[in-house]
């Protein structure tokens, strides 16, 4: 495996690329915007694909750069369910799987820093946001924060892992780099509590500054999303009832970006091809699958995804590739699924 941990000492912010191997899919955890152009090159120079961009939670000390690296790169930007992020291409739950080419994290809702935050876990080590960090926790006073929810996350699911799991944080202000779960449970100080209680009247009385960035990180990290509207002004783009009238047309190929763990829980639209976002380059060239059956049955095809951020890069990159009359859904099956649209589960 392909592992590098980066830091930002601007934000004291860890960000994490990893990939299985050089010249395969790489994703990167929690990267901060003005570290992207040497992301990039590290990634050039490893002959990686960076297809996936994630964020452990709604960040108030950083600016995120998910936007910057989906712009430069067409990644998936990914974060929580519960995220207040205006667009990200994808949105996960716990117990799903985050996966590229060759690794595959599992995903657990760990709230109490933000009521956003998750951590993801390799057999060997766990990225733990701002949740748990190196002998200390993230501060539970502002983005719906709450101590008690910490607590579950930390003693009821992180704590859970065996004792040489390595521990790898969001930030450290002290230099350390790296922990495991059986020094944290030993050694952090504000673990060593009997009870939630006890650990709530902790976390309520440290009285800590706001951090400096907060007030510009959270609005920018907040709007973070694909402009859909540049498409649309293309005319590249069909509302979600739009969508249903051509859906029952026989010169229509509805197409789904969405990964297998996102439609099995959020459902598809019936009749649609499933063609992965991070296969699509392929699909679209010459001889790819959807570039001949546009040719051969002169079918207009219309993307959608979850959000629509995906199906609105993918409707660019269609037009690119010489399909004219390629279209996509915006506002995604979210938008399908407030009209009305029916589903095939």
């Amino acid at each position: 495996m392909i592992f590098r941990q980066l830091f930002d000492p601007a934000s004291s912010t860890y960000s994490y690329l990893l990939a299985s191997r050089r010249g395969g899919e790489a994703l990167i955890i929690d990267p901060v915007l003005e570290k992207v152009d040497h992301y990039l090159r590290l990634v050039h120079e490893l002959d990686l694909r960076l297809v996936k961009a994630v964020d452990t939670h709604l960040h108030a000390d950083h600016v995120t750069g998910l936007g910057a690296l989906r712009d430069k790169t067409h990644c998936i930007t990914v974060m929580g369910e519960q995220t207040k992020a205006d667009v990200v291409s994808m949105r996960l739950t716990d117990n799903d799987r985050l996966t590229i080419e060759g690794l595959s994290l599992d995903v657990i809702y760990t709230p109490g820093h933000t009521d956003d935050s998750y951590s993801f876990i390799l057999p060997d080590r766990v990225f733990t946001g701002d949740t748990l960090l190196i002998r200390g926790t993230g501060r539970t006073d502002f983005q719906n924060g709450d101590p008690r929810a910490q607590f579950e996350s930390i003693f009821g699911r992180l704590l859970k892992l065996p004792d040489s799991t390595l521990v790898y944080p969001a930030h450290d202000y002290k230099g350390d780099t790296v922990s495991t779960i059986g020094e944290e449970r030993a050694f952090n100080p504000r673990l060593q509590v009997r009870s939630v209680d006890e650990y709530a009247d902790m976390m309520n009385n440290l009285k800590l500054a706001s951090p400096k960035m907060m007030d510009v990180a959270v609005p920018a990290n907040m709007h973070v999303g694909f402009d859909q509207n540049e498409v649309r002004s293309h005319g590249w783009a069909v509302t979600a009832q739009e969508a249903f009238d051509l859906s029952r047309r026989s010169d229509i190929a509805l197409v789904d970006l969405r990964e297998n763990e996102e439609r099995h829980r959020n459902g598809t639209i019936p009749g649609s091809f499933h063609v992965p976002y991070q296969t699509l380059e392929d699909a679209i060239g010459q001889g790819g699958m959807l570039h001949e059956l546009a040719a051969s049955t002169g079918k207009r095809l219309i993307f959608y995804c979850a959000f629509g951020e995906r199906s609105a890069m993918a409707v660019e990159a269609a037009h690119d590739a010489g399909l004219a009359t390629a279209s996509h859904i915006q506002g995604g099956i979210d938008a399908w699924k407030k009209a009305g649209g029916l589903l095939a589960h």
